[in-house]
């Protein structure tokens, strides 16, 4: 008997392997997706400027890491650029991670983080993206849409939700920009945002669904996959949820985790995936006594065992995992 539904997923065209340089950028999601990628050692750049959750706060960040690539410093934030508020300077485009009390120092990291961006959007092979809410939040005064208001007043803003249509087109040109050449995979969180209501951000991810399947229409360097429904149709029970009811669960990671597995590696990438992840694990493992000549086997074991799979596999980097190994040999 199947008690459950279970998402056909179609494997991508393109396969991701530990040798492509991969930028992820959105909502939360997005960086659970690249902590797994990082686990597994893929050569993986997380949101450097924060959390995104609004595609179009995702696409004026990759314009700015695509002028600054090109070598546009004018695209760098400026000291013109942040505002004051609540004691900490912060600018409507970063997230609130950014904000500090002095200004020169936010001022320093938002540069930082859109030069490591600018870096990790040119050498990508492949960018993941992940979208959160089709709402923005747009600035009365400047007429821009804010990446984060900052817990600033409601008054100073405008609430409104794009369109299926506004979205893809905004994608499509950067596909023919800043995107072109590389492989795009898009997914949706299935993170609710409460604070819309049930039914506006049933709506919200609907236009989300859409617009990505407009751009996937036009453009054929894009995949899709369905994060959203997995956690809604595969995963419909309130188990696979974090305390606040809303996250998923890392029980629910986990499991998505594994079906992306399915459609973006190939098996002899899931194979190299599974030898890593023994060592992290065996790296993680906490005896009962460190200084015992057993652990000193086991460690040179796992030692001898990384070096292995580092000859045949230069590009994948366990240099963490031999620190600590080291460590007690």
């Amino acid at each position: 008997m199947q008690f459950r539904t279970t998402i056909d997923l179609r494997p991508f065209d393109k396969r991701i392997d530990h040798s492509q340089p991969i930028l992820s950028l959105g909502s939360c999601f997005a960086s659970n997706v690249a902590e797994r990628l990082s686990r597994a050692k893929f050569c993986v750049t997380s949101s450097p400027t924060g959390i995104l959750f609004n595609p179009e706060s995702i696409a004026a960040m990759l314009d700015r890491f695509d002028a600054v690539a090109r070598g546009d410093n004018g695209a760098l934030p400026a000291a013109e650029d942040l505002s004051y508020g609540n004691e900490r300077w912060f600018s409507f485009d970063f997230h609130s991670d950014f904000s500090a009390t002095d200004a020169n120092v936010a001022l320093a990291a938002m540069q930082e983080a859109v030069k490591q961006g600018a870096q990790a959007l040119k050498d990508a092979r492949v960018v993941i993206i992940t979208f959160g809410t089709a709402y923005v939040f747009r600035n009365k005064q400047s007429g821009d849409v804010v990446a984060n208001c900052h817990k600033q007043p409601h008054s100073l803003f405008l609430r409104e939700m794009m369109s299926a249509e506004q979205i893809a087109a905004r994608y499509i040109s950067l596909m023919q920009g800043p995107l072109a050449g590389k492989q795009v995979i898009f997914t949706v969180s299935p993170v609710r945002h409460l604070s819309d209501g049930l039914e506006q951000n049933s709506l919200s991810k609907a236009t989300l669904r859409v617009a990505i399947d407009l751009i996937q229409k036009v453009c054929g360097n894009v995949d899709y996959f369905p994060s959203y429904e997995i956690v809604m149709d595969e995963l419909r029970d309130y188990r696979f949820y974090a305390d606040d009811m809303t996250h998923p669960s890392r029980m629910a990671i986990d499991y998505i985790w594994e079906r992306f597995g399915e459609v973006a590696f190939s098996d002899k990438t899931k194979a190299l995936n599974e030898r890593i992840e023994r060592i992290v694990k065996a790296s993680e493992h906490r005896p009962f006594n460190r200084s015992g000549q057993e652990y000193k086997a086991f460690c040179r074991t796992q030692r001898e065992k990384i070096m292995q799979l580092e000859s045949e596999h230069p590009c994948v980097c366990m240099a963490k995992e031999k620190e600590i190994f080291d460590t007690y040999l």
